[in-house]
């Protein structure tokens, strides 16, 4: 972030938060830091003729807006991209963008599927899988810590869940990525609703096979519920999929990356964590904090709200910008510091409320894995190369890390004993 063109304060009334480069290309950390002081509640311009929307800032506002599911609603969309049309297709379907009752009940079974034993198994196989990529990344020395390591963990974490067959992953992961992002600018709303749609449609055949042959995966799973005596629609379980490969993949994969970039540009951090100074519970959570991959989360006024001194009236677009909260200095002290010991830290990265991320312990089991492997295996991160950031204006983060890996000295990382008494 710190290497990006500054957007300056006074930019803050013309800026377009709806344009990926925006994001991708410059550094908005002032422009956060001068609307949480002066327009908490900012008033967004209309852009090519959609709606205005709102812009929360601060981190209790936000919370607030996640608290409040009598006022707000997800219903009709939760990002930008829907909620400035006016609808999104998976609504009452997508756990995400459903409210009420039938959020509650589908939200017990995909909760109840990620079972504390299915939970662990998965977890024994991710640090397996971690410290094997890291291991080879610093046999290698030089390489693409996003491509090389970060990349495959939470795809094959999801597919394995998902009993997605092997040949079939680079192909979830290719239609998943740029279905919410891309790596290119000039990739457009077409190319990811084109991402979408066969990733659905993948899905949809998935179901259907399921159904007929289930097993104890969780695609099995929601094929075969039944709620109030009657099974999920195909629809039900294919948006379902389809959110969890984005809630899973993408995001956890920029956390990994943006992670190593903040020990690599912090290596007091880094030197701290690897003695064994700070524990592997709070670094976890500030590398969450630090890189929020989802960038906002939006919501529809249902009835007018007073909110962050000012008026919002029913049917206004909400936009929470996590971006922004995750770095309110009325929460975090010295919150522009990459902290690993940082406590309390309670970061709004998984958002608040009934639509808390699902998925949030699973993808705490990844980035644990994966600083414990660095930990352990690794003496010195030197980035090699410049970062690249997706483009998309939902999540964000570097998704290439140019890295030279060194083996770590002997003994790094082992837990320290307790000293004999009278030592």
């Amino acid at each position: 972030m710190a290497h990006l063109p500054i957007l300056e304060p006074d930019q803050a009334a013309t800026l377009d938060l709806t344009s990926a480069a925006v994001h991708a290309e410059y550094d908005l950390s002032a422009v956060w830091r001068h609307l949480r002081t002066t327009a908490p509640l900012h008033r967004h311009r209309s852009v090519d003729g959609s709606p205005e929307f709102w812009v929360v800032t601060r981190h209790a506002d936000v919370t607030a807006v996640f608290r409040d599911g009598q006022r707000f609603t997800s219903t009709s969309g939760n990002v930008l991209e829907t909620l400035l049309v006016g609808s999104d297709s998976a609504s009452g379907k997508m756990l995400a963008v459903t409210d009420g009752t039938r959020h509650t009940e589908v939200r017990r079974i995909i909760a109840g599927a990620l079972t504390p034993a299915l939970l662990d198994r998965l977890a024994d196989r991710i640090r397996a899988q971690v410290r094997g990529l890291v291991a080879d990344a610093v046999e290698r020395v030089e390489g693409d810590f996003g491509t090389d390591v970060a990349a495959a963990v939470p795809l094959a974490t999801i597919c394995d869940m998902l009993a997605v067959p092997d040949e079939d992953r680079a192909y979830i992961h290719r239609l998943g990525s740029s279905s919410v992002s891309s790596h290119e600018p000039a990739h457009g709303t077409l190319d990811a609703w084109t991402s979408k749609n066969d990733l659905l449609a993948y899905f949809i055949d998935l179901a259907e096979r399921r159904r007929a042959d289930p097993g104890d995966d969780l695609v099995s799973v929601l094929a075969t519920a039944r709620v109030k005596g009657r099974p999920l629609g195909t629809d039900e379980i294919v948006f379902n999929c389809y959110s969890l490969i984005l809630g899973g993949d993408e995001t956890t994969r920029l956390a990994m990356t943006g992670g190593v970039l903040a020990l690599a540009e912090n290596p007091d951090q880094w030197r701290a964590f690897q003695r064994g100074d700070v524990g592997i519970d709070s670094a976890v959570e500030e590398v969450l904090r630090w890189t929020t991959p989802s960038r906002h989360l939006g919501r529809l006024a249902v009835e007018p709200v007073e909110l962050g001194g000012g008026r919002i009236a029913a049917g206004d677009v909400v936009t929470a910008w996590l971006a922004s909260a995750n770095f309110d200095e009325r929460e975090f002290a010295a919150p522009d510091e990459f902290r690993l010991d940082r406590s309390p830290n309670r970061h709004l990265t998984f958002a608040y409320g009934r639509h808390f991320c699902v998925g949030a312990r699973l993808a705490r089991i990844q980035l644990e894995a994966t600083l414990t492997a660095l930990r352990d295996l690794v003496g010195d991160i030197a980035v090699t190369g410049a970062p690249q950031r997706v483009y998309s204006n939902f999540i964000g983060g570097t998704f290439t890390l140019p890295v030279a890996l060194s083996a770590a000295p002997a003994g790094q990382g082992r837990p320290r004993t307790a000293a004999a008494p009278g030592a």
